[in-house]
């Protein structure tokens, strides 16, 4: 098995294909952390563990005479809190006596085959192709019987190991579970960088790298999603560590709501990692017997720098997070009427834009906001979803129809869990929404948020949203969130129990999802908060797209789709043509650009067809064409970074090698031209070094090593324009 205990020693080993995750149950019971990273044998490696004495680090009560055991000093597999461990703790509990302290001891563990689960949650699944071994260890509280069972699983032919963490209480009395990390890691160094993904509205994942200092570094949402503003994923990595060489280490939160993520280096340059749910507003009551399941993280090891580490996300999101068999399908080439459109239109204008798509070779129509209520601006009319006859005077399922007889799809936008104080469902029900008795709300843009922990509401929008889907013949689905959580407070619980909202939201959430979306697997949804305000890999368990960035911006795009594409595979990233100048910042790049940079992703388009020209719409032929040449290349190939847009000032590359290595599609967009430049070369990746290959549209054959080291010359191209070069092996 993947997974071994070594009774001599009472050392646990986590295997994979090329790493070793290592546990040692000390003295006295308590779990400590040795070892992840490159693979070794089953050794102990607790001798790296250096007992010392340690001024005003404590010492446990059955140490008794020795001080050179101190809980502030060892690495832990999940810390505790307030029993002479000073750093940041996994778990804060309030007792039934008010106390506050945890301290969690080995008590027994199990090992099995195949893949933990977590209910309500979204986590990792085991395919018939895995193999996949599971590790609970528990952990009790000798004092108040609290127990914490640490769950890993292991994937091991794909170097990937998978933490969660339940709470059960045990004792006689209620607690309080107000802080739950999902994930501990400690490690004896700290000579580490810290990656994290930072951003803001239509400005997503930005790639950030700071060097660890002493005390703590975090990132965090408190917003009720994962948020634009930090991405659930980070890497801990060696200072030399780039693209290609050198050790890294990734972790994935698999949350859509508040997350934090905390590394501390300590007094002795020791470096702890926690990643879990945010403590902020967070407080979740556990009688006698109830259990509370934290969310999954999901971590993987490079020894070869973040290419490496990428592939081996992509690779496990794609088969073993994604449930929608659109996963493994090539998608439609839609056309989205927002920026055609935005709330003015009619059907026969909407026909109109959907008749001159055909001739783009566009295979779907999207609907976007505006179709129901009284929705004529974002004012009024969310919740009502009921076909707004003025505009869409056939109604929807004869709308419908008249799209399917242009030979289009068609597909509908949807943003369930808002409402429009000017709706008639906030009318009716009121107190279904966040507001915080005798408080005005705060409004983001002019709605407010649908209690989904109250399942009066959750059943209302599953009846609601299964009637639209029932209703027509709608084979995609948008489902937006257009703003972050205020004021949350539920008025259907005491208390008691107000600090469990974020959570039982998300859970709410999660169930819909399940009676929604899992129930019309042959719909197609598309995940979106605002473009890429909610894109982490809970999404991605029931989405298998989601809109990367409100921002079309072929030039920004690239940034945001270069950070974006360290964990999510490219498969699972919505990307469209635009107009110019574009909507969000009046840039003019060239057609085939903007058709380039979408192509790194799920191509699509964002535009009204009724004005493009006759050569524009060939243009679009041509890039679904090649798109379409090039599929299963883009969506399902090994992915490099060929440049960092911080430090390439002249031009952005990227490229997809098919899993053989037998193909490539390099893509090239110069972004900052000069007169009378130096040459420059672009040096192309994953190839085979013995094998040669040919380049479209070149003459000569070269070798992969040569492409490889040597490279391909930067052709002379204007400002944003771009080229592809697509490589095949020959015999």
């Amino acid at each position: 098995m993947a997974i071994r205990y070594l009774e001599n020693s009472k050392t646990l080993i986590l295997e994979t294909a090329h790493t070793t995750y290592q546990m040692k149950i000390s003295k006295y019971d308590y779990l400590l952390h040795t070892y992840y990273g490159e693979k070794l044998s089953d050794e102990d490696l607790s001798y790296l563990i250096q007992p010392k004495d340690r001024g005003f680090s404590p010492n446990p009560y059955e140490a008794e005479y020795d001080r050179t055991f101190s809980l502030d000093v060892f690495p832990q597999e999940f810390s505790s809190d307030g029993c002479g461990d000073f750093r940041k703790p996994s778990i804060e509990i309030k007792n039934g006596d008010g106390s506050t302290a945890f301290l969690g001891k080995v008590k027994k563990h199990h090992i099995r085959s195949g893949k933990y689960s977590l209910p309500g949650l979204p986590a990792l699944f085991a395919t018939d192709n895995d193999t996949v071994d599971t590790l609970e260890i528990t952990l009790q509280d000798e004092a108040t019987k609290v127990i914490v069972v640490l769950l890993y699983s292991v994937f091991e032919e794909k170097d990937i190991i998978t933490r969660a963490v339940k709470v059960i209480n045990q004792s006689d009395q209620t607690i309080y579970l107000n802080r739950i990390m999902s994930t501990t890691l400690d490690f004896m160094e700290s000579d580490y960088d810290f990656i994290h993904f930072a951003g803001r509205h239509t400005m997503e994942r930005n790639l950030i790298r700071t060097p660890l200092r002493y005390g703590v570094q975090s990132i965090e949402s408190s917003r009720g999603a994962s948020s634009h503003q930090h991405n659930p994923f980070v890497i801990l990595c060696r200072p030399e560590t780039d693209e290609d060489h050198g050790d890294c280490y990734g972790f994935s939160f698999v949350y859509s709501g508040n997350f934090r993520c905390e590394i501390e280096k300590d007094q002795f340059d020791q470096t702890r990692l926690l990643f879990g749910i945010n403590p902020r507003g967070f407080s979740y009551q556990l009688k006698t017997g109830e259990c509370f399941d934290a969310p999954e993280t999901v971590l993987t090891y490079s020894n070869q720098g973040f290419a490496k580490l990428t592939h081996q996300y992509h690779d496990i999101y794609r088969n073993n997070l994604c449930r929608s068999h659109f996963s493994h399908l090539e998608r439609p080439i839609v056309i989205n009427s927002w920026e055609a459109a935005y709330f003015d239109f009619d059907d026969e204008k909407l026909l109109h834009i959907a008749k001159e798509a055909v001739d783009m070779g566009v295979e779907m129509f999207v609907l976007d906001d505006g179709w129901f209520g009284k929705r004529d601006s974002d004012f009024s009319g969310l919740g009502d979803w009921e076909t707004n006859t003025s505009k869409i005077k056939r109604g929807l399922p004869d709308f419908a129809k008249e799209i399917n007889k242009l030979g289009l799809k068609f597909g509908l936008w949807v943003e369930p869990e808002m409402v429009s104080e000017d709706s008639n469902l906030y009318r009716t029900h009121p107190e279904w929404c966040m507001k915080i008795k005798g408080r005005a709300p705060v409004r983001g843009r002019y709605q407010l948020v649908l209690d989904l922990s109250q399942k009066a509401v959750c059943d209302y929008l599953i009846n609601t949203l299964n009637h639209i889907l029932d209703s027509a013949n709608i084979e995609y689905i948008k489902w937006d969130l257009n703003r972050n959580m205020t004021d949350v407070w539920s008025s259907v619980v005491d208390f008691e129990h107000q600090g469990e909202i974020y959570h039982r939201y998300m859970l709410g959430l999660y169930y819909i999802f399940d009676q929604v979306i899992l129930t019309h697997p042959d719909i197609l949804f598309c995940g979106c908060a605002g473009g890429g305000g909610r894109y982490d890999p809970a999404m991605l368990y029931y989405y298998p797209q989601v809109w990367c960035s409100d921002n079309t911006d072929a030039v920004n795009r690239m940034s945001i789709q270069y950070g974006t594409s360290f964990v999510y595979p490219i498969n699972t990233l919505e990307s469209h043509v635009s107009i110019c100048p574009n909507h969000q910042t009046g840039r003019t790049t060239p057609f085939d650009t903007r058709g380039t940079v979408a192509m790194d992703g799920i191509l699509g388009y964002e535009l009204d067809s009724t004005k493009l020209t006759a050569e524009e719409k060939y243009l679009c032929r041509e890039q679904i064409a090649s798109y379409k040449k090039y599929y299963d290349l883009i969506a399902y190939g090994d992915y490099y970074r060929l440049t960092d847009p911080v430090k390439s000032k002249k031009y952005m590359a990227w490229q997809h090698v098919s899993k053989d290595q037998k193909t490539a599609l390099v893509s090239i967009v110069i972004t900052n031209k000069e007169s009378n430049e130096p040459q420059k070369y672009v040096r192309i990746k994953g190839l085979l070094p013995n094998q040669f290959y040919s380049i479209k549209g070149q003459d000569g054959v070269y070798s992969g090593r040569a492409l490889m080291k040597a490279g391909i010359p930067l052709p002379d191209l204007g400002e944003y324009e771009s080229v592809q070069y697509y490589i095949t092996a020959v015999s």
